[in-house]
């Protein structure tokens, strides 16, 4: 039992040491309070994922109430739309240089063919350098102007006395969780899943690296300290800034400042997020290991922090990637993570329900950290 109390301040003193280190950095104290900090604020601030006031080109070569009537549907916040004329030439130069994102022509005969019942149509010219604005632009139009011809349908049959009403189908949406579909809860959210774990990964490596780089390692290991020792007092003191800085995040930017809802609870998400943090460490230990200074931990971690954050579903839908790399991505702990910060913030989950990613997430941290403890007592032997 002595042996068991003497051993854990032995961890207590490397963490108090490991925080005073990093407090005298200064800058990487000061990249610490930005990512939580101000890098959310700007996250909040970013464009949304929808239209907003997009260029568009209006070319109208019918010149009738139809077109005008057509042309008042394309209206803010949307579009900001452009009535344009000229040459193929002058609108392509025009779509080239970004002063539209879209040109769309109205035909003539288009107010005949609403009046007649036959077809009429419409050319969109669609600036796809930016595919998703491109999808978005088509999609809004579609959806925007596809309901004139079923009005004028309804009209003619009015002016002729048939009241017979048009086959239906209408979808019914029950929008749950964010009725108002805020873009800031997602964009938030998912920019503090982000630098939760590029500071997961970075902290402990570069404090490993640190004294790789100033020589202490040597000390650190003649001393009456073991490798474990040595590298949890590390992972424990950069979970314990990761969750304060994850309370400054959440509560004082997040929740009070942005509106973001909290609906879950607050004990079992910062447990997960300790959780989540030191299986992300493990990947930092395992990286420091073939690491011999700062510059190249930098480039290992930038090396590990692209793929898993590109691919682990907090910008990409998982489930439209490859089998292959659905399976490959389940070995990221942040595969995981980002289930369990939606569903306990916005859903409000219970234990029962982030059990299963949990446990992925610590079977997956004690991995990294044995396979980092294993070459770390290796390469000081």
């Amino acid at each position: 039992m002595k042996s068991a109390r003497r051993w854990l301040r032995q961890v207590g003193a490397l963490m108090v040491k490991e925080w005073g280190q990093l407090v005298r950095d200064r800058a990487l104290f000061g990249y610490i309070i930005f990512i939580f900090t101000l890098d959310i604020l700007i996250a909040a601030g970013a464009p949304a994922l929808d239209l907003h006031n997009t260029p568009l080109g209006v070319v109208d070569r019918d010149h009738s109430a139809a077109s005008r009537e057509l042309i008042y549907r394309l209206r803010p916040p949307y579009y900001a739309v452009h009535a344009v004329s000229g040459s193929e030439l002058q609108l392509q130069r025009r779509l080239d240089r970004g002063e539209l994102r879209a040109v769309l022509t109205i035909l003539h005969g288009l107010k005949r063919a609403l009046m007649t019942g036959t077809a009429s149509d419409l050319q969109l010219v669609l600036d796809a350098s930016d595919a998703n604005l491109s999808y978005l632009l088509a999609s809004y139009t579609t959806r925007i102007l596809a309901p004139l011809a079923a009005e004028y349908v309804e009209r003619r049959r009015a002016a002729s006395g048939q009241h017979t009403a048009i086959p239906q189908v209408r979808l019914q949406a029950r929008v749950r969780f964010n009725p108002a579909l805020r873009e800031t809860w997602f964009a938030t959210l998912s920019e503090l899943i982000t630098m939760v774990t590029v500071a997961a990964i970075l902290l402990p490596a570069a404090a490993l690296v640190r004294e790789k780089e100033r020589g202490t390692i040597e000390q650190l290991l003649v001393s009456p300290l073991t490798p474990l020792q040595i590298v949890l007092a590390k992972i424990l003191a950069m979970t314990t800034v990761i969750l304060l800085g994850t309370a400054v995040a959440v509560g004082g930017i997040m929740h009070a400042g942005l509106g973001v809802p909290f609906r879950g609870s607050v004990p079992l998400f910062f447990a997960m997020v300790a959780l989540y943090a030191m299986s992300a460490s493990g990947l930092g230990v395992l990286a420091a290991t073939f690491a011999r200074n700062s510059g190249q931990i930098g480039l290992i971690v930038l090396l590990l922090v692209m793929p898993i954050i590109m691919l682990s579903g907090t910008w990409n839908l998982v489930e439209s990637m490859p089998q292959w790399l659905q399976a490959a991505i389940n070995l990221s702990p942040m595969r995981h993570f980002v289930d369990v910060v939606y569903g306990i913030v916005l859903k409000g989950t219970d234990v029962a329900s982030v059990a299963a990613p949990a446990m992925k997430m610590a079977l997956l941290g004690a991995a990294f950290c044995a396979a980092g403890v294993l070459r770390f007592r290796r390469q000081f032997r």
